[in-house]
């Protein structure tokens, strides 16, 4: 009898703990996006977000569009070139739409699934605009400090097999990063402190162990923030370095001149974000500061980089001016007609 006992009470605990497992994870149906809360005149600021996602969107695509029709810029700098432009465009098209119609309809609710889906994309096409960076860093170091060996090392095919593993690579690791919110339980809130469905703001409201989360969330920072600053600030050392063993100094101008473009989108991508942590790290901001400062970060530089690449580089002003003598010509002799 008391074997009998024994057995049942084990087999209670089993299906005790069994339960208790499967009940452990909560997941709420809906976050809720706080966004500005309380600011006069948020309006305003969401209008001029529209207005940047506009360029952003017509930039990058005419960009898009001009380096995949144009066989002269079929080259190793312009793949780097339309791979950035093509995160910005997606990042653009992530975060911004999705922040207007949460605003502008006045429903800030985004279901589960949806909130991990907006998470995933704008994560990856951040990793991918990061990368590009570099790559393109490396470009004109070997330019500058390997020229006879240029192509050689770098070439198309080279330049291709990097960006296809690096979306590869960029897509797995923030895959896992948004598969291991599944396994976390929301039993605090379900008010995200930010504009879209943020990765730091969802994990703060989980309420069991989040160790696992947080050791990838460093990853990824050291992946995508840190060695990528480190890798392009050593590269340019090592430019500087070079062009100080050039005797004259027009010719140290004009090959510095190659690099303002890229030096110009490094400061527009990385300085706001490095400038927020140390802000953040220093004082306790609030949640408008943090969403102003976090949408300025993740809006500007999408609209800023195809403006930077068509006005410092010259065969891209070349092509519009032609496309647009093309166009225009033929209506002015429809008129004149």
């Amino acid at each position: 009898f008391q074997l009998v006992q024994d057995i049942k009470h084990k087999a209670d605990m089993s299906s005790s703990s069994s339960f208790v497992q499967n009940m452990s994870i909560v997941r709420p149906e809906y976050f809720f996006i706080s966004g500005l809360s309380g600011t006069p005149y948020s309006m305003y600021y969401y209008i001029f977000l529209c207005f940047t996602y506009v360029i952003a969107v017509i930039g990058n695509s005419v960009v898009l569009l001009i380096i995949a029709l144009e066989q002269s810029l079929h080259s190793p700098k312009y793949i780097g070139v339309f791979n950035l432009a093509l995160a910005d465009l997606g990042e653009t098209n992530a975060v911004i739409p999705n922040m207007m119609k949460i605003f502008f309809s006045d429903s800030q609710y985004v279901s589960y699934n949806a909130c991990l889906a907006n998470m995933f994309f704008v994560n990856i096409f951040i990793t991918v605009q990061s990368a590009s960076l570099v790559v393109l860093a490396f470009d004109r170091f070997i330019a500058i400090c390997l020229p006879l060996r240029y192509h050689a090392i770098v070439n198309n095919t080279v330049m291709s097999i990097v960006f296809v593993v690096i979306w590869m690579f960029n897509s797995s690791v923030v895959a896992l990063s948004t598969s291991l919110m599944t396994r976390l339980s929301f039993c605090k809130s379900n008010v995200v402190q930010s504009y879209y469905c943020d990765y730091g703001p969802v994990l703060r409201l989980a309420c069991n162990d989040n160790s696992i989360n947080m050791f990838i969330t460093n990853l990824i920072a050291a992946l995508f923030l840190i060695a990528p600053v480190f890798i392009i600030v050593l590269s340019y050392l090592g430019i500087f370095f070079a062009l100080s063993k050039i005797t004259t100094w027009e010719a140290r101008l004009k090959a510095l001149k190659t690099c303002v473009s890229h030096l110009l989108l490094v400061g527009i991508f990385f300085l706001p974000v490095i400038c927020m942590f140390i802000a953040s790290s220093i004082i306790s901001l609030t949640p408008n500061v943090r969403v102003i400062s976090g949408s300025l970060s993740f809006s500007l530089p999408p609209m800023l980089n195809p403006i930077i690449y068509v006005l410092n580089t010259a065969e891209i002003r070349v092509l519009i001016r032609k496309l647009l003598k093309n166009r225009i010509v033929p209506i002015r002799k429809k008129f004149l007609k």
